[in-house]
Parts: C-alpha cells; structure tokens; sequence
C-alpha cells in the first residue's frame, strides 16, 4: 500500500515538474565546463592578442582602466565590477550590469549587461561583449531563472528543486528490492543490455537513478542554498555547531595591518592584494556606491575553485584594512558555505569531479525522459472493437 501510493507520487510528480528538471539538468551540464570552455572559444577576448608582453610590464591604474572601459559603453551604462587576472596573458573583464527586478521576461529583467575586455598593461580594448545576449549567460539564466526573471522564474526553479529531491527519495523507495536475494539486487544495481526496449528504457530509469541519487540531492541541495539565503545561514549554524574547533572567521593580524589612502583607495587596494599574492588565479573588485562604507577585493587563489580564497575589506573612510576573511581561518559551518559553489558545479576536486557532475546532471536530464517512456508504455491499452461480419 505504501509503495503504491509512493508510486503515485513520483509518477504525478515526475509529469509535472519533468520538463524543468530537463532544462534545468541540461543547462547545468554544459556550464559544468564553462571557465574552461570561454577561454578556448573566445580567445580574442580573454587572452592578450599582442605578441610581443616585456614580463616586468605593470598594469595601468585601475581607475584610469575603468574610466577607459566605460568610454567605451553608453553614457547610461557604468563598471560595476571587475575581474582580473594576475597572470600576464590575460584580459581584465570590466562589467557593467542592471536588473530590473520588477520585470518577469529576461529581455526586461536584465536592462543591460556588458563587459569590456581590457589589455591592462597599455589600455588597450580588445572587445565589447553585448553579455546579454552571450550564450553562456543565456544558458546560466535559463538555468536559474527559465528566462523569467528573479521573482517569478527563480521561484519556478526553486520550488521544482525541491519537488525533485522528493522525487528522487520517492524513487528510492520504489527501487528497493524486496527481498536482498542476489539475482534481484544484480538487476537493481546493472543495467542489462540484452532485454527488450520497453524493458531497458525501465531499467535505465531504476539503476541509473538509483546510482546517481546522492550526488543529485547534493547537487540540488546546493543549487536550493543559492535561492534561498536562510537555507544557507542554517546550514552555516548546524555545521559550526557539530563542529569541534572554532577558528575566527574575520580577523586581521598584526603583520597584516595596513592603512591606504582614502582617496586612492580602488588602485592601492588591488596594488596590495596583488602584491601578496601574485599568483592566484583571480580577483574580484565591486565599485561599491558611495554611502557604502567598506571596499573590498575578492582572491580567488587557485584556478577553478571559489573555495580557496582571501577577502580584503578596507574601510574607505580611513583606508585601513578592517576584516580579512581566508578560506584556511573560518569554521566548519562556513568553510562549507564557501565550497557550494565548486560543490554544485563539480569544481571541488577539480576535473575529476567536473566530469562526475557532468554525467550526475546528464542521467538527472534523461530520467524525465525515461520515467515518460515508462508511463507512456504502463499506460492501459484501449481494446480493439472487433467487427463482425454481416
């Protein structure tokens, strides 16, 4: 009786939410791979096309590369962020980007979004890039939002999630063998390739789901913390609860002690932050407005990982530097936090576990379409009329 009711479930669920869980696990596939990816299919913008870079060249002040990528966008459009690079073979991304969070439609949600990529040791513009129309971020808001916007498609999105982790548990349940006899646990567990279609297609939906269930609850459990900011506070607690050690998760020592100029704070800030850690992958500045009082740059030490970081915040009045988050220093709860992002999108352990993404959110995508091809097949056969003859 519980089976059956359990089945009714996962059937009806799986129905109604089966066309978004597709787009969602499809579009999250291909992005699995997109820092690599960009660099390859876009050189021209990502990489310094000069030939000849002297390796002791040093950039140009940060805030005469702004004013330069912001001569280059409309007089209503403004840097909002940068992205740059240590290394000396590539571009800094300046961004500038609106959202108008009233509006539902992606065309009317995102007023504008560009980014100007910049040689930043001569100034020189290699390309502008209209993002709003750029494929990889057309395929990331159709991953978050359906194209729907913040307030409608993101909660589309969310509540489907959470929908779909019901419905893998729900599937679980009906996968479990009901005796543990080694024939049925064989079938449970290997796909046979020599049985008949109909019989596949079912087998393939059980095992593969089955195979794939923890991972897809992480990863949608992950996806959940992105969308709901309470979830990710909670989260933070349980873990800084259950965990033995307690590290300071903002601190700032003696030898780090340092005090900018107020008035020049976004080129010394950066100069600082590079300085120390020339080598890192990348890093990050908000143009913060002005009533804000802290400016902050964001380390991104190893490539790939979001996890791995430093996080400066300096204090644009005086110009001292007041909180310094590292990855190393924080306490279980928000170490974790800190790896959703490499654990959602599989960068945690680096390509080996991008490729397992990849295959996780590839099966999450074909179980819809399998678990249909079973409902279509189970569906009850309407009989022939037979026609007697006069």
């Amino acid at each position: 009786m519980i089976k059956k009711s359990v089945l009714w479930l996962h059937k009806w669920l799986g129905l109604i939410i089966g066309l978004i869980i597709f787009i969602i696990s499809v579009t999250g596939c291909i992005y699995v791979f997109y820092d690599d990816l960009k660099t390859t299919i876009y050189p021209e913008r990502y990489s310094i096309q000069d030939r000849v870079m002297p390796a002791s060249m040093q950039a140009l002040p940060l805030t005469e590369l702004i004013t330069i990528a912001n001569n280059h966008l409309p007089k209503n459009e403004k840097v909002t962020r940068v992205d740059l690079y240590p290394a000396k073979n590539r571009t800094w991304v300046f961004r500038a980007n609106k959202t108008d969070k009233s509006k539902i439609l992606y065309n009317e949600y995102t007023v504008y979004y560009k980014r100007v990529f910049i040689n930043p040791y001569n100034g020189k513009v290699q390309f502008v890039e209209n993002t709003k129309y750029e494929f990889f971020q057309v395929l990331l808001q159709l991953h978050q939002t359906l194209l729907l916007g913040s307030k409608v498609g993101k909660t589309i999105v969310s509540v489907s999630t959470i929908l779909f982790m019901i419905l893998t548990i729900s599937g679980v349940v009906l996968w479990w063998p009901k005796k543990w006899k080694k024939k049925l646990v064989k079938k449970a567990i290997w796909v046979d390739f020599s049985v008949k279609w109909k019989r596949l297609v079912y087998d393939l939906h059980n095992v593969l789901g089955f195979q794939t269930f923890l991972l897809a609850l992480i990863i949608a459990y992950t996806g959940l913390i992105f969308a709901f900011p309470g979830l990710k506070k909670s989260t933070i607690q349980f873990f800084n609860t259950v965990s033995i050690s307690s590290k300071n998760n903002n601190s700032v020592q003696s030898s780090d002690k340092i005090i900018l100029h107020p008035s020049n704070i976004l080129n010394q800030s950066l100069t600082y932050a590079l300085s120390k850690h020339p080598t890192a992958d990348m890093m990050s500045i908000r143009l913060r407005d002005e009533e804000e009082k802290e400016q902050d740059v964001q380390v991104r030490l190893e490539k790939g990982k979001t996890s791995v970081f430093k996080w400066y915040y300096f204090d644009k009045s005086s110009g001292e530097l007041t909180n310094l988050k590292s990855s190393k220093d924080q306490n279980l709860g928000n170490q974790i936090a800190g790896m959703n992002y490499d654990l959602h999108t599989g960068g945690i352990w680096g390509y080996p576990t991008k490729i397992l993404a990849f295959i996780v959110s590839f099966i999450c995508a074909s179980l819809p379409v399998t678990g249909a091809i079973v409902w279509w097949n189970k569906r009850p056969k309407k009989k022939k009329k037979k026609i007697v003859a006069k």
